[in-house]
């Protein structure tokens, strides 16, 4: 069962889909999952995915548009603001509160790629959030940090000299979050499994939505240059903890971000490794989304 709701975000609301069992009116209070999406992404992509799946083995998910993407209100668009994508987490989380037949005391997150990242820096401070789900999670920071091929230092400079120029002319710059086809992937020299399962996920007909641009605010990198999803990780973040990993380990850096993140989080209790499936494939792939959808019911089930 799917509703289609608004979540009020101070001056603006974002677009949002949750997922109920269809047995909900006669259930008792049901524990929910709020899914923290990857960058670019938008709710019927990759998260309602793994939503639709959560909600057929009984845990209401709630996933949204971010602030200034997809369906959401906010501007300018297209941006990509670290902070703010954590802030929606927990406006998310005001309002699932908030709906009859939802126990607000269990509530958990679950986080894909750089939303697995979001999800966890908000759970550090939001501890309404009672369990931390993570499917090939990443730290934006850290992965943008290592795109610049000249140093975040020097990107930064960049950046300001750019913003100056921008606040003069009053455009502002975005840039593709991936290559749109497949021939411009090769043109730019990129032919790695990733980016080429990457782009036929987003860009085709596969994956892809009219509402999800590909395209990301340029003055919105240097708030990214400079986040860290895991600060203060080890001391915070006390809720527990499941990480699920793709074993195709590939150049998005997630295999190693959640190894990292399993050693840093003061309690983690469940680490699978899906063999054979590489990042992307972990979006969409039926054989390895129900592989992890298994294991994460089993793990907000006994953790909500």
């Amino acid at each position: 069962m799917l509703q289609h709701i608004t979540l009020p975000r101070g001056p603006i609301e974002l677009a949002a889909d949750l997922h109920l069992p269809d047995d909900v009116e006669e259930a008792a209070p049901l524990r929910a999952v709020v899914l923290s999406t990857p960058g670019s992404s938008v709710k019927e992509q990759i998260g309602a995915n793994y939503a639709s799946r959560l909600a057929a083995r009984g845990i209401a998910a709630l996933v949204f548009d971010p602030a200034h993407q997809g369906q959401s209100g906010g501007e300018p668009r297209d941006l990509e603001d670290p902070y703010r994508r954590g802030e929606d987490i927990s406006y998310a989380i005001d309002t699932l509160s908030t709906i009859p037949g939802i126990d607000p005391h269990r509530i958990g997150v679950l986080g894909i790629c750089a939303g697995g990242g979001y999800a966890v820096h908000t759970a550090r401070t939001d501890h309404r959030i009672k369990a931390v789900g993570t499917v090939v999670p990443g730290n934006m920071g850290t992965s943008f940090r290592g795109f610049q091929p000249d140093g975040p230092v020097v990107a930064l400079d960049t950046m300001a000299d750019a913003r100056i120029e921008e606040t003069r002319t009053g455009e502002l710059t975005r840039v593709n979050w991936l290559p749109d086809t497949l021939e411009d992937a090769a043109t730019a020299g990129l032919s790695d499994i990733d980016t080429t399962q990457a782009i036929t996920f987003y860009r085709t007909e596969r994956g892809g939505n009219e509402h999800s641009t590909n395209r990301r605010l340029a003055r919105g990198d240097s708030l990214l240059l400079g986040y860290d999803a895991y600060h203060l990780v080890d001391p915070l973040m006390t809720q527990p903890l499941q990480v699920i990993l793709a074993g195709r380990i590939g150049n998005t850096g997630s295999y190693e971000s959640g190894m990292q993140l399993w050693k840093l989080a003061p309690n983690p209790v469940d680490l699978m490794v899906i063999e054979g499936a590489g990042h992307y494939e972990m979006y969409d792939e039926p054989e390895y989304v129900d592989a992890a959808v298994d294991r994460l019911v089993d793990f907000y089930s006994e953790h909500l």
